[in-house]
């Protein structure tokens, strides 16, 4: 029996302020990384499709094996970073995302 992991973060979301959900630390973490690592600072930035493309070079295979829910923790991390006022949104279509 493997020992679960249950160190844990309170992460928030852009789109429901005042709400917070407690997420898997080391997850976060490692996707946080991954994200920061190829969001860009200038403009255009990137799209989140390729944001989510990107971040799968990044990523620890024993957290993500073969980037399973790679999708998911991208755009927890996203919305969070946007909370958090780290990542912002370019007003463009599709939207494009950059670290500020």
């Amino acid at each position: 029996m493997t020992a679960a992991r249950t160190d844990k973060i309170t992460i928030e979301n852009v789109n429901h302020p005042g709400q917070a959900t407690r997420v898997d630390k080391a997850m976060y973490d490692a996707m946080k990384q991954a994200f920061l690592t190829v969001l860009p600072a200038r403009s255009p930035g990137l799209t989140v499709a390729e944001v989510q493309a990107a971040v799968l070079a990044h990523l620890p295979g024993d957290l993500f094996p073969g980037g399973a829910k790679a999708g998911w923790w991208s755009k927890a991390v996203q919305l969070d970073l946007e909370a958090k006022g780290i990542v912002q949104r370019e007003n463009v279509r599709p939207l494009r995302l950059r670290r500020t």
